[in-house]
């Protein structure tokens, strides 16, 4: 008596288009690399540092109290509502600082990984998508800053809370188109690396993170919403200070507009340039 073994072989089959088509499914298929990736750049930020995560404390709590001193003490702009200044900055420096953090590393990531990119095919947006894991860990830290500054000074967020999840996407997403354009520029020429620190730097100052985006006048607000970090910011602060600041409507319409066409853009352009990362590089 013969027995038979069946044994299920896997065949590979080479078809032109296959790839493209493959490409958001393998994203999924991918999602180990995604984690190791996120957990390498997690330890070399910290690494070697002499406070490690604390970084994530004393960059935005030493920003808060700069920008409180400028712009509170010293140029004396007005807060939102009764809220207490140091409360609303630090309200608004949350969702720039998450922003400015994925534009820096995701724009850098993929000349920063040259070499697994040369030698292993995987989606290339993984690389870019896993920097954001680390931004979200140095926001969570510095959500911890923002408790304790509503503790200190009695500040009871209201039902707007629950929607802060919502806003903390919309940074993310508004960083993430951007991040993916620069990226791709960046596997051609070097150079533009030193143009972004120079963008995040002005863009906080434009932005009102150090500032109420109420002293704007009122004839302005939708031209100064075409910075989609204003709807993001105010939203923010909304969230966490109640509705007596309400969001400014039309110009939060344009923001959401707005980060709909960078997104896709980042990602049109990241994708039409990504077959030839492994030979620029």
């Amino acid at each position: 008596m013969t027995t038979l073994d069946h044994t299920s072989t896997r065949h590979l089959v080479l078809e032109a288009g296959r790839a493209d088509r493959q490409y958001w499914p393998d994203l999924w298929r991918y999602r180990e690399l995604f984690f190791i990736l996120a957990w390498r750049d997690v330890a070399v930020r910290y690494k070697q540092t002499v406070i490690g995560l604390a970084w994530a404390f004393v960059r935005p709590f030493l920003t808060m109290v700069v920008f409180t001193v400028v712009f509170g003490k010293i140029a004396k702009l007005p807060a939102e509502g009764s809220a207490p200044y140091a409360v609303m900055v630090f309200a608004g420096l949350l969702p720039w600082m998450l922003f400015a953090s994925v534009l820096s590393d995701a724009s850098t990531s993929i000349v920063g990984s040259a070499n697994l990119i040369s030698k292993v095919y995987f989606p290339r947006l993984i690389v870019p998508l896993a920097t954001v894991l680390v931004a979200l860990i140095d926001f969570l830290v510095s959500l911890f800053i923002l408790a304790g500054l509503m503790l200190w000074y009695g500040v009871v967020p209201g039902w707007q809370i629950l929607l802060l999840p919502v806003f903390v996407l919309l940074a993310l997403l508004c960083s993430i188109g951007p991040a993916l354009w620069a990226a791709a520029v960046l596997v051609k020429y070097r150079d533009f690396r030193f143009i972004i620190p120079f963008v995040t730097q002005i863009g906080l100052y434009i932005s009102p993170v150090g500032f109420s985006g109420k002293i704007v006048p009122e004839q302005w607000q939708f031209v100064y919403s075409l910075n989609p970090m204003v709807g993001i910011i105010d939203g923010f602060r909304w969230c966490i200070l109640g509705g007596a600041n309400p969001i400014y409507g039309p110009g939060f319409a344009l923001s959401l507009g707005i980060i709909a066409v960078l997104l896709l853009w980042g990602i049109l352009s990241f994708r039409r340039t990504e077959r030839a990362f492994a030979d620029m590089i």
